[in-house]
């Protein structure tokens, strides 16, 4: 998993929801290492999507800590500065539909400017690094198109030019390719994979699709009922600890 000072690290890291019965994430002590590119594994409410938005304090932690590059976070512009060098994939895009692409992956700059200097026009450097960027995901003959005439898998892209237009350090996508077919599906994931690789950026992805995980990941951080029940290279997840990662049922229809 690489040497020296863990890029995050989750020191005993619990999440549990208001009026809820028990933890949706047990106490949890993961290290991540700059440019791992990490799957979170697991069947649907296993803890993946809390897990992860825990990482950059989205979901707010009840208990443990959370380290980046060794110091703990914990005051505001520390939480700032954490966020901005971590960019979210969602699910469901979430993106501006009757806004045009570019202008969806420009919002990928707003961490850098004040909430005053935002009101204003972006600057030509950044409105150029915003096309470079859906350039580099295939889109940029669609920069000025509105992005409720573009396809799901093409939304998808978009969401991860605006990613790439934060330049962080980190990218954290929950379930990114949950509401593709499973051919866009593949695509939006080795496009991901090949310009994390690219520019060394660390992936932290959530899916529940063994097959797409397999494609993807170097390591597996598999959950279930909120727990970490296998942390290791995909070369050494069997199909035992698949079992106990999924139900019998589920596991017996999984592509492997």
């Amino acid at each position: 998993m690489g040497f020296g000072i863990p890029m995050i690290s989750l020191q005993q890291l619990t999440v549990t929801y208001p009026g809820a019965s028990r933890p949706a994430l047990l106490p949890t002590s993961l290290s991540f290492q700059a440019g791992e590119l990490v799957v979170l594994l697991g069947a649907s409410g296993a803890g993946k999507s809390t897990l992860l938005r825990s990482i950059n304090m989205l979901t707010k932690p009840t208990a443990g800590k959370l380290k980046v590059n060794g110091r703990v976070i914990k005051s505001e512009r520390s939480l700032r500065e954490h966020r901005r060098d971590s960019a979210m994939i969602f699910q469901q895009h979430q993106l501006l539909l009757q806004q045009s692409a570019l202008h969806n992956v420009l919002l990928g700059r707003l961490s850098y400017y004040s909430s005053l200097r935002s009101l204003l026009p972006m600057s030509v450097a950044d409105k150029e690094l915003a096309l470079h960027c859906l350039e580099r995901v295939g889109l940029l003959d669609s920069a000025l198109e509105r992005v409720d005439r573009l396809s799901g898998g093409q939304q998808q892209r978009v969401g991860i030019a605006r990613a790439l237009a934060q330049q962080p350090k980190v990218i954290l996508a929950d379930e990114p390719v949950a509401s593709l077919d499973p051919v866009t599906s593949q695509q939006v994931l080795d496009l991901l994979h090949t310009l994390c690789k690219e520019d060394g950026i660390t992936a932290i992805v959530s899916l529940h699709q063994l097959a797409l995980a397999k494609s993807f990941a170097e390591r597996i951080v598999a959950l279930s009922h909120g727990e970490v029940v296998f942390d290791g290279p995909l070369s050494e997840l069997s199909d035992s600890q698949v079992v106990s990662i999924y139900s019998q049922t589920h596991y017996s229809a999984l592509p492997l």
